[in-house]
């Protein structure tokens, strides 16, 4: 869907563009830190039953002087090229404020079509964003998790209400207390 292209299209921007982050321009004492990506990797969940799971990959990095942890994991259920497929990342967002407003700002559509839906939602008190492309059962969930970290489920191949089974296997108020 389009929307979904818009979206991630404004993240990115607003998260690589120079001089775009207001976080920057913050004195260096006033500007959060991350976690190191070994706090968040084992928030990713192992594999359900009759399902593969790629080993977790994490890196904190500096990105032109804003720091950036990213974790992620794939899932696959078979071997097919056609076979279902989940992809779980977290990213912790604490060094850019603005980063954090602009995305969820963006989650305010909701629309359905014959082609699928993109709704805002909130998940224990958290917002969040979830679009699902009935061609080819493509559906993708945001949570803002602690107004920090990112946390970004997509499945290929699923059924809708996979996306909210997926959820369910993180531990979202312990990821929420990690400092």
């Amino acid at each position: 869907m389009k929307t979904v292209g818009l979206i991630l299209t404004l993240s990115a921007a607003l998260l690589g563009g120079p001089g775009i982050c207001g976080a920057q321009e913050e004195p260096p004492a006033l500007i959060p830190n991350v976690v190191d990506f070994s706090k968040l990797t084992p928030f990713l969940p192992e594999a359900p039953a009759s399902w593969t799971a790629d080993k977790a990959e994490g890196s904190t990095d500096d990105a032109g002087g804003v720091k950036i942890t990213t974790v992620h994991r794939d899932y696959k259920k078979g071997t097919a090229d056609t076979s279902p497929t989940t992809s779980i990342s977290i990213l912790d967002s604490a060094a850019n404020p603005e980063y954090v407003t602009a995305t969820t700002a963006a989650w305010n559509l909701t629309a359905s079509t014959a082609e699928g839906y993109t709704k805002a939602l909130t998940i224990e008190g958290m917002p969040g964003f979830e679009t699902f492309e009935n061609e080819g059962k493509h559906g993708t969930l945001w949570l803002m998790v602690a107004k920090r970290y990112i946390l970004q489920i997509e499945t290929q191949g699923q059924d809708a209400k996979d996306l909210q089974d997926w959820l369910k296997r993180i531990e979202l108020k312990k990821l929420a207390e990690v400092k």
